[in-house]
């Protein structure tokens, strides 16, 4: 696969699948930045399993979802962008009431949705990896030049690498290389099955930012195993726990109010009580994961994808000096779709994004920039 520049749309889930099919309005939403310059958008969040959703209202692989599918793939060509389907499984992160079915852990564990996860069993992780080969094979029939693994953000690969949420004692508990096992099985199944044809990439955790999590040094032996392994094109580095401390992705701005104000009764007045713990606010600064993802490219020889705080040239500059391959951006193109093709006229332009962080909140109804679209 060959990318016009080096910038990739992130994966940001879009909160415009009510019926867990494409719609019209996720279609606009990534022809926006397509036509804006970016070089690759990336669809998400693309469940491999019905119960891997964060809710209902995802898309999950199945046939059904193909024609859909491959009417965003064909828009977002027509363009001259490529684009990815990020595929995963939230695990802990997923809302089993509103799924109506369990939500799945490593080990049993207290769900901040209200209820109690169940451990995944050895034949729920075969049935997983099979359900990302088999959703790589229905990205592929879609359209779509490359898919994207979700091994971050405690979702539940990402699960499996924390020692805080890992405490099996089979083979994929313990030690790193049982911890790393269930992510290396996914990515050879998907490379099994869709080798050749699409690009594939992982996104994967650097750091949990919580006591006990997944952290650096951990992280960097994965990531040469998967390397090693040979089923991976590329890694999106990145980091936080949308389970324990999902502001440690995003930095800027904790919103609270915004966040219990996406819910209704006893839990908007949990979130009013425990919001400014849970949603911890961490400075932004450009570029606030280079420190971390240098050592990662010290140590690996495979493509990676800069993430965090890209907002301008002078950014992408630096990533491409330090020998990062691809940079991605999220939050600047959901103000500014079209700050590419702006970057691309004017070396100088200056991102918008206030990093005010409003926006996430919004994946509850229909996500944007509620500075430029407030009511929508």
């Amino acid at each position: 696969m060959t990318l016009r520049n080096r910038v990739i749309k992130s994966a940001t889930f879009e909160g415009r699948t009510p019926k867990a099919l494409v719609t019209d309005d996720l279609i606009a939403y990534h022809v926006a930045p397509a036509a804006g310059g970016v070089g690759m958008t990336t669809v998400a969040y693309c469940a491999v399993a019905p119960e891997g959703r964060t809710d209902r209202h995802q898309i999950w692989m199945r046939p059904e979802a193909v024609p859909g599918l491959r009417r965003l793939t064909d828009a977002v060509h027509a363009t001259g962008a490529a684009v990815s389907a990020q595929l995963g499984h939230a695990g802990p992160v997923a809302n089993g009431a509103s799924n109506r079915l369990p939500s799945l852990a490593p080990t049993r564990r207290f769900s901040p949705f209200g209820s109690m996860t169940r451990a995944t069993s050895t034949q729920d992780i075969e049935r997983i990896v099979r359900a990302h080969a088999e959703a790589a094979r229905f990205a592929a029939d879609a359209g779509f030049d490359a898919v994207e693994l979700h091994f971050g953000h405690n979702y539940l690969a990402s699960a499996f690498l924390s020692p805080k949420l890992n405490h099996r004692t089979d083979g994929y508990g313990g030690s790193l290389a049982g911890r790393a096992r269930f992510a290396r099985e996914i990515a050879a199944a998907v490379r099994a099955e869709v080798g050749g044809q699409l690009a594939i990439l992982a996104k994967l955790n650097m750091d949990d930012g919580v006591d006990g999590g997944l952290w650096l040094d951990e992280s960097v032996q994965v990531a040469r195993l998967l390397q090693d392994d040979g089923s991976l094109d590329a890694l999106v580095l990145t980091c936080g726990s949308s389970l324990l401390n999902p502001m440690y992705l995003f930095r800027g701005d904790a919103p609270v109010r915004e966040f219990a104000g996406a819910f209704h009764g006893v839990t908007r007045a949990g979130l009013r009580l425990v919001g400014p713990r849970f949603l911890k606010a961490y400075p932004y600064q450009p570029l606030y994961m280079l420190d971390h993802a240098r050592q990662f490219r010290a140590e690996l020889t495979m493509p990676l994808v800069l993430l965090g705080g890209v907002t301008d040239r002078a950014g992408m500059d630096t990533a491409m000096a330090e020998g990062f391959q691809f940079v991605a951006m999220a939050r600047a193109l959901l103000r500014e779709p079209d700050l590419v093709n702006r970057l691309r006229e004017d070396a100088t332009t200056r991102s918008l994004c206030v990093h005010c962080n409003k926006c996430m909140p919004t994946i509850y109804s229909r996500s944007r920039c509620v500075l430029t679209d407030p009511t929508a």
